[in-house]
C-alpha cells in the first residue's frame, strides 16, 4: 500500500483562558489517503475546525498542539521551519473557510486575491491564473465569471463570496484541501454545482480532503469515510455507507436522528387582519441595476414567513428595504398599516425599534472588543432609555430569555463563545430594542444541526412568548419545514409562489419550487450522483442548473 498522504498520531490540542490550559483535542489519530476524502462530523464544539486546522500544522491564538505526531507527505509539520511551511500552505495545502466575509481583504479584488497564492508560488504566472480563476469561477457557477473577479467581496453576495473563496483554495490545485462549511452559505441549487465541482477536482487530480460539515446529507456525498467527534474525543470512524447504514455508538445515532423538530399548523389569518409587516409592490435597484421586481406579501402577528430561493434572488435585499437600509424605487413598506419612511435616516425612533434584524454571520455581527453585555446593553440604552442598574437588569433578564446565564456569560467576549451561542446573543441583541417584527436572515446556516435545532426551538419559544412576527430567509428546506407557517419563494427579483407552508409541501407546485424541492440532500451516498444523471450532467463538474 502506497504510504498515507497525511499522518496524524494522538493529538492533543488545549487551548487558553484565564492563565489556563484547557483540553480541545484528547488524543485523536487521523490518517488521510491521496484521493480520499475524511468527513469530519459532529456538534458544535466537537472540535472539527480545530482538528482540520491541525492538519495544516496551524492553530488560532491561544491555542497549541501539546502532544502527537502531524506529518503531511513525511514532513513533521510540527517541527517544520515556518519557510517550509510557508511554502506547503496555499501551494500543496489549502483551506477554504466557513466565513468568507471574515476572510477577504475588503479592500483587494477577488480576482487580485485569486492570483496571489499560484503567481507567488511559481505554479502559474499572473496572466495564466487570472484565466485559470476564471474558468474556475465558471465551474463553480458564479455569475459573470470573467468579470465578477474585479469586484470587491462587499459587491458580491455571501453565497457568492464563499464559492470565489473555494476557487481560490483550489488554484494552486493542492495535495490536500480542508473545507471548513464550506457550503453553509449556499442555496441548494448552487449547492449542487459548488460539491459537484469539488468533487470533481478531488476525482481529477487525486486531491485529497477533510470535508469538515454539519450537514449528514452533503457529508454522504463528499466523504469516503466519516470521522464523529464529541467535545475532542473520537466516537467512531468508518466508512460512509456503514456509518449511515449502521452507526454503532448511540452519540452518532442521534446526530442522524436530529431536525425532529416541526412547529404545529396555526389557525388561519382572520379575514382583514392588518399584518405587522406589508410589502406592497416594492421595486428596488443598485444603482442603475434592478434588482427587485414588484415584490408583495404580507407578515402578521405571532407568525413566521420564510423567503426562499437561491443565491442572488432577492431574499436580503427585500429585507434592506424594509429595514430602510436600501430605500425601494417604487412601492411602499408598511407597519401595522402604516407606510413606513423608504429610508431608515427617516424613521423615528420608535419606527426603528419596531423592526430588529438577526444576521447570518454572528463571527462579523457581533463587535470582538465588546463584552456581551456591552453588545447587549447598547440596544437597551438606546431604545428604552435605561441605565445603571436598570439596564444591567434588563440584559440579564435577555440572557435568561436566551438560556445563557448572566454570571457566566455578561462579560464574555464573543471570542470566547460557540457558534450557537454567538447566534444567541444576536437574539438577544435584537430582542433588547422590543420590537414587533424580526428578520431572521439565514440564522441557523452556519449552526450544526443539534445547536441550529436548538436555536429554532428558542426562536419559536420567544414568537409565542412575546407575539413576535418572523421573516425568516433561508435555503434550507428543512428549516421551512420546522419554523414556517407561510413561504414566499423568489427568483431574479421577484415572487414566483407564495402561501401556506403545506402547500409549499404539496403539488404541484411552480417549476422554481419543484427544482428547490428535489435539490435537497439526503442521506444517500449516490443521491448527487443519481440526481446529476437525471439532469442530464455527464461529469459532476458540470453545470447541472444549465441543464434543468
Amino acid at each position: 500500500m502506497t504510504e498515507p498522504l497525511l499522518k496524524m498520531r494522538g493529538v492533543k490540542i488545549e487551548g487558553r483562558s484565564d492563565e489556563t490550559w484547557n483540553p480541545i483535542i484528547n488524543g485523536v489519530d487521523l490518517t488521510l489517503a491521496r484521493g480520499e476524502v475524511l468527513g469530519l462530523i459532529g456538534e458544535s464544539g466537537a472540535g472539527k475546525s480545530t482538528l482540520g486546522l491541525a492538519a495544516m500544522g496551524y492553530t488560532r491564538d491561544g491555542v497549541r498542539i501539546s502532544d502527537g505526531t502531524i506529518e503531511f507527505d513525511g514532513i513533521d509539520l510540527l517541527t517544520a521551519s515556518a519557510a517550509v511551511k510557508r511554502e506547503l500552505l496555499g501551494k500543496r495545502i489549502a483551506y477554504v473557510a466557513q466565513s468568507a466575509a471574515a476572510s477577504f481583504n475588503p479592500a483587494h479584488r477577488l480576482i487580485d486575491q485569486h492570483v496571489e497564492g499560484p503567481s507567488q508560488h511559481g505554479v502559474m504566472s499572473r496572466a495564466e491564473s487570472e484565466a485559470d480563476g476564471m474558468e474556475l469561477y465558471r465551474k463553480l457557477r458564479l455569475p459573470n465569471p470573467d468579470e465578477i473577479g474585479f469586484r470587491y467581496p462587499h459587491q458580491v453576495s455571501g453565497g457568492q463570496l464563499q464559492r470565489a473563496m473555494t476557487a481560490m483554495a483550489m488554484s494552486c490545485r493542492p495535495d490536500l484541501i480542508v473545507f471548513d462549511e464550506p457550503t453553509t452559505a449556499l442555496d441548494v441549487t448552487t449547492q449542487i454545482e459548488v460539491l459537484s465541482a469539488i468533487r470533481d477536482i478531488v476525482d481529477q487530480f487525486g486531491t485529497a480532503a477533510i470535508y469538515i460539515t454539519h450537514d449528514l446529507a452533503v457529508v454522504a456525498q463528499m466523504a469516503d469515510r466519516i470521522k464523529v467527534l464529541l467535545k475532542g474525543d473520537e466516537v467512531e470512524t468508518a466508512d460512509t455507507r456503514t456509518m449511515l447504514d449502521a452507526p454503532t455508538q448511540e452519540y452518532t445515532k442521534s446526530l442522524w436522528a436530529v431536525r425532529s423538530f416541526e412547529r404545529p399548523a396555526k389557525p388561519a389569518i382572520a379575514t382583514g387582519a392588518v399584518p405587522v409587516i406589508s410589502v406592497q409592490n416594492v421595486d428596488a435597484s443598485y444603482g442603475s441595476t434592478p434588482v427587485l421586481h414588484d415584490v408583495s406579501f404580507d407578515m402578521h402577528e405571532g407568525r413566521t414567513v420564510a423567503v426562499v430561493g437561491e443565491s442572488g434572488s432577492g431574499k436580503s435585499t427585500t429585507a434592506r428595504c424594509i429595514t430602510g437600509l436600501l430605500p425601494p424605487k417604487s412601492g411602499q413598506i408598511l407597519l401595522d398599516g402604516e407606510a413606513l419612511p423608504a429610508s431608515y435616516k427617516k424613521r423615528s425612533k420608535d419606527q426603528l425599534r419596531q423592526v430588529q434584524m438577526i444576521y447570518q454571520m454572528a463571527d462579523t455581527a457581533l463587535n470582538p472588543r465588546m463584552s456581551i453585555g456591552q453588545i447587549i446593553a447598547r440596544p437597551v440604552q438606546f431604545y428604552l432609555g435605561l441605565t445603571g442598574a436598570a439596564k444591567r437588569k434588563r440584559v440579564d433578564q435577555l440572557l435568561e430569555q436566551i438560556e445563557l446565564e448572566p454570571s457566566e456569560y455578561y462579560n464574555r467576549l464573543p471570542s470566547e463563545l460557540s457558534g450557537g451561542q454567538k447566534q444567541r446573543v444576536g437574539i438577544a441583541r435584537a430582542l433588547a430594542a422590543e420590537p414587533k417584527f424580526i428578520i431572521c436572515d439565514e440564522v441557523t446556516s452556519a449552526l450544526d444541526q443539534l445547536v441550529a435545532e436548538g436555536i429554532l426551538r428558542l426562536l419559536a419559544k420567544l414568537q409565542d412568548d412575546l407575539s413576535l412576527s418572523y421573516m425568516f430567509i433561508t435555503h434550507d428546506l428543512a428549516t421551512v419545514r420546522a419554523i414556517a407557517d407561510e413561504v414566499v419563494v423568489m427568483k431574479d427579483g421577484r415572487v414566483v409562489e407564495q402561501g401556506p407552508k403545506v402547500d409549499m409541501f404539496t403539488p404541484p407546485h411552480h417549476a422554481y419550487t419543484d427544482l428547490l424541492l428535489s435539490s435537497v440532500p439526503e442521506m444517500d451516498p449516490d443521491w448527487l450522483t443519481n440526481l446529476l444523471k437525471e439532469r442530464g450532467v455527464d461529469n459532476v463538474g458540470d453545470a447541472a442548473v444549465d441543464k434543468m
